[in-house]
């Protein structure tokens, strides 16, 4: 297999290995690493379907990441995909209606994060080996709600390891911060700033790229890494859940071999549908990438018009992992369609830094051939809950909710049509039990979770059960401007 190397979508000069790529996280030059081609699966559809999860997670992550031996690889495939995962499946593809759910939520920490987070702390250890490491990694993360749990349930008493996360205080659902507050942990610091989501990436970023703090960092032992979706490490197991949901269909007879469906994913910082295009690209018959947004549209703008514009409101919704302005990984797209020219990357980049829009080129544009944008608004979010709950008994959470409406009004009827289902309805109790029935509104949210247990007809996940008994250990909070002196402060530094 030819090695395959990763380059800075600023700089295409720059190129690094896959392990160096997943231990560095953001490219120096502020740049986000993206593979020199994307490679082509090596096994057929038909072997594809009779395989495990953690049998297509080896075929497909040996494609992106060659600098890994096969010991290597299925050492890490097999202590992330395993019994933290409460189906044997660990992405059930389930059939409601005529539409499938791909249940991305059966992780640790019932959210999608999990998919890719079980596993890039293994990917991340046996990296920092491979390339003779001796700084203690510092995982900094800025969430939205999901990835902070996710990343600090994976790290937590990791060797050779240190995880601060930042999430935006009164900006996730009160579940989502228990989640993160109470996390136990050695190596482990969560920090709520008073600010949104945007904030605190921003914030993430600004760090990344500072070479003086590096310089310090370095000094002191210390270095930064990422768990957030700029990381490639996290974008690529990404890849796996829809080469193996196209292979369930097939195997399940509900496709014929080399039949095209469309893909509906609720979509924030464009990481989880950008894995559904390396998905197509890798040779998965699919047609339509459909990007489903909340009220925060800016990505259903951009889709429709070229220009990317963040200078508008923020809204706080009730799919808050989707409350987001700047999607980062829509950087990897732009570059793509910018035929991989860095330089025309760098400087539509630096406009949205510097004026918060950017407007792509026609010839750019007819490159979003295969993606289509829709939005649902908070009220035909709680209507569509309400409206699959009514036909069919299944429950959903509010970000698959906004995917499933979605899907309704672009999905073309003649096709299959799989939806990302990205967590767990437990984790948005309150929104959810309120969408299927008014009466709710002014219960308690934790007592809604026993109601929900018997409307759903499924069991309580383990998740939710954690932190109904668990002690708050992490209460620091800092202003937006104050994320450096905070993670200093924490550092020692």
């Amino acid at each position: 297999m030819m090695d395959l190397y990763y380059k800075s979508t600023r700089n295409s000069d720059l190129k690094v290995t896959a392990s160096e790529a997943i231990l560095t996280g953001l490219a120096p030059d502020g740049g986000l690493f993206v593979p020199e081609r994307i490679p082509k699966l090596d096994v057929t559809l038909d072997e594809l379907k009779g395989m495990s999860y953690q049998e297509t997670a080896y075929c497909v992550m040996k494609q992106f990441l060659t600098d890994f031996t096969e010991d290597e690889l299925k050492a890490c495939i097999s202590k992330a995909y395993d019994s933290k995962f409460d189906t044997e499946e660990i992405a059930p593809l389930v059939k409601v209606d005529d539409t499938y759910y791909l249940e991305l939520f059966h992780g640790a920490t019932i959210a999608f994060k999990d998919m890719a987070l079980s596993i890039l702390p293994h990917l991340l250890t046996a990296s920092a080996k491979k390339n003779n490491v001796e700084n203690e990694i510092v995982i900094l993360t800025a969430t939205s709600g999901d990835t902070g749990k996710a990343a600090l349930a994976g790290f937590a008493d990791v060797e050779g390891t240190r995880i601060i996360v930042f999430y935006p205080k009164n900006g996730v659902s009160r579940i989502q911060e228990l989640q993160m507050v109470t996390q136990k942990g050695g190596n482990v610091d969560v920090v709520a700033i008073h600010g949104n989501f945007d904030n605190a990436q921003s914030g993430v970023k600004a760090m990344f790229e500072d070479k003086e703090l590096g310089e310090e960092l370095s000094g002191r032992g210390y270095q930064f890494s990422s768990a957030n979706s700029i990381n490639i490490g996290r974008l690529v197991p990404q890849v796996v859940y829809y080469v193996y949901a196209y292979a369930k269909l097939l195997d399940n007879g509900e496709v014929r071999e080399n039949e095209r469906v469309d893909i509906v994913v609720p979509t924030g910082n464009f990481g989880n549908i950008l894995a559904a295009y390396y998905a197509k690209l890798m040779g998965i018959p699919i047609d339509k990438l459909i990007c489903a947004s909340n009220e925060n549209k800016v990505l259903f703008d951009f889709f429709r018009t070229g220009v990317y514009d963040k200078n508008r409101d923020f809204v706080l919704t009730t799919s808050p992992s989707m409350d987001i302005l700047i999607s980062s990984n829509l950087e990897r797209l732009i570059y793509l369609i910018a035929g991989e020219d860095s330089d025309r990357t760098r400087a539509l980049m630096e406009e949205l830094r510097s004026g918060g829009r950017y407007e792509i080129s026609a010839d750019m544009k007819a490159g979003l051939a295969d993606f289509l944008g829709g939005y649902a608004s908070e009220e035909e979010t709680a209507e569509e809950i309400g409206r699959i709950y009514e036909k069919t008994g299944y429950v959903m959470d509010t970000h698959t909710a906004v995917a499933s409406h979605v899907c309704r009004k672009l999905c073309d009827g003649g096709k299959k049509c799989v939806i990302a289902s990205t967590a767990s309805p437990y984790k948005f109790v309150k929104s959810v039990m309120t969408a299927i029935d008014r009466s709710y509104e002014g219960k308690d949210e934790f007592a809604l979770l026993e109601t929900l247990r018997d409307v759903s007809k499924t069991p309580m996940p383990q998740a939710i059960k954690d932190i109904l008994e668990a002690d708050i250990i992490h209460r620091a909070e800092c202003d937006a401007d104050k994320m450096e002196e905070t993670v200093k402060g924490i550092l020692g530094i």
